[in-house]
Parts: C-alpha cells; sequence; structure tokens
C-alpha cells in the first residue's frame, strides 16, 4: 500500500480522522523536512521516517517506491490538500512508483482562508503559482479572473529570486496589466499557527514584504448580490385581523 495524505495547513488538529488513522499505522512516513514535523506525534516509533527536500526528492521517492513493493506500507505527506498545490509532487510520487496511487484530500490554506475571510468558493477561483514550470499561463488566468469579477484566492511562489512571485510582485504584475489597483487585497501567514493578515489595496501592497508561508486574497469589486430569498415581511403592528 502506498498513498498520498493531505496533512492540513499546519495544526495537525486540522489533519482529518482517516489520515492521523495511515500514519499511525504506516511503516513508513516520508515527505518534506516540514511537512512531516507536523504529523512527527503520530507517527509510529517502528515506522522509518524518509525525508526529503526540492533537491532530493526524487532520489527520496525513489527510495519510498522501493519500501512500497517490497510490501511496506507507505504513507508520503503533502501541506495542506493534494490537488490544490502539491499535484505536481503526486506526479512524481506516481512516476516513481510506476503506477496511480490513492490519495486522501485534506484541508487547505485555501479553505481555512475562506472561512476566516468570509469569501464563497462558487464566487471565487482558486490559483496557485507554488510550482515549477511556467507561471505565464497561470498569471493571465488572474488576470482575467478579477476582470471577470471574481474573487481570487492565491497561493504566491516563495522560491528563489530569479521567479519568486511573492504578493508583491503579484500585486506590481496586475497593476502593470491594467487590474484596478482599488481590490481591497488580504495577505495571511501562518494560517492555523499564530495568524497574521494585513488588509489594503491592491496598490498598496506592492512594497510589502510578506514571509514564504503566505496566501493572498483578491476580493472583486462587484460583489455577487445574495441570491437567497428576500426576508419574510413583517407584519405591521396592529395590522392582525
Amino acid at each position: 500500500m502506498i498513498i498520498c495524505i493531505g496533512a492540513g495547513p499546519g495544526d495537525h488538529s486540522y489533519l482529518t480522522m482517516r489520515g492521523a488513522e495511515l500514519i499511525r499505522n504506516a511503516d513508513v512516513v516520508a515527505g518534506f523536512n516540514a511537512v512531516v514535523d507536523v504529523v512527527k506525534d503520530l507517527i509510529p516509533v517502528s515506522a522509518q521516517v524518509v525525508l526529503m527536500g526540492y533537491r532530493d526528492q526524487v532520489a527520496k521517492l525513489d527510495e519510498v517506491a522501493a519500501l512500497h513493493h517490497a510490501g511496506k506500507r507507505c504513507v508520503v505527506v503533502f501541506m495542506g490538500d493534494i490537488h490544490f498545490s502539491g499535484f505536481q509532487y503526486l506526479e512524481r510520487v506516481e512516476r516513481a512508483c510506476g503506477h496511480r496511487v490513492e490519495t486522501l484530500p485534506g484541508i487547505s490554506s485555501a479553505q481555512i482562508l475562506a472561512s476566516r475571510a468570509r469569501v464563497c468558493f462558487d464566487e471565487t477561483t482558486f490559483i496557485t503559482f507554488h510550482r515549477r514550470g511556467d507561471l505565464e499561463p497561470f498569471k493571465r488566468h488572474l488576470v482575467n479572473v478579477l476582470n471577470d469579477g471574481r474573487n481570487a484566492i492565491v497561493i504566491p511562489c516563495p522560491w528563489d529570486a530569479a521567479r519568486s512571485f511573492m504578493p508583491r510582485h503579484i500585486a506590481t504584475y496586475l497593476l502593470q496589466q491594467g487590474v484596478n489597483p482599488e481590490h481591497p487585497t488580504e495577505v495571511w501567514e501562518n494560517l492555523t499557527r499564530g495568524d497574521a493578515e494585513w488588509h489594503g489595496k491592491l496598490a498598496d501592497c506592492a512594497d510589502k514584504e510578506f514571509s514564504d508561508m503566505s496566501i493572498m486574497l483578491i476580493r472583486t469589486l462587484t460583489p455577487m448580490d445574495s441570491q437567497i430569498e428576500p426576508p419574510p415581511e413583517k407584519v405591521a403592528a396592529g395590522a392582525r385581523g
């Protein structure tokens, strides 16, 4: 067995019960150092732990795949939800194993942000720049999302300076593309682990520095009106017959 699980946004009280059970019963627990650290209290002392970073992840996943093929129960942990910003990592796991693997969704920072900021996902588009490869199609998509009158929840790209695309870079890019500088904008850091939040306008964000553990909300300038039924009319006092 090998299964990839979303370990939540950082506080393991947001890990699903099924995910916790799989970790407690695993022979092998693998993942990036910071993510494994989130679930370390759940890992059995008998389990083999395989830690990795960006530079050695391919070689380490080959080790995990070999243990899987030898009959070990293997769990690979992801931060947040696998399908929000970890899909490339999932592809690497499957390439190492030579077949599709089972996945268990987790709670993502995007879901926590939507809850804290009270935005509806039906009216909001999620975009992640936390990925390898060409970011340009996703940048253009973000411009179109805002021009279409939707909110945008955005995970920045925090890697090396050559391709970093953090909140200030995102704001600067959008302003250069003619996006209205008045968009209400929020940046949240370390969700569920000592939250910090910044509120302002898109233009104000262009010179602000935030940590790698950031997520961004850019609100639409034209919020959708409520589409629920109108409240019942109150009967005026003395009008009852």
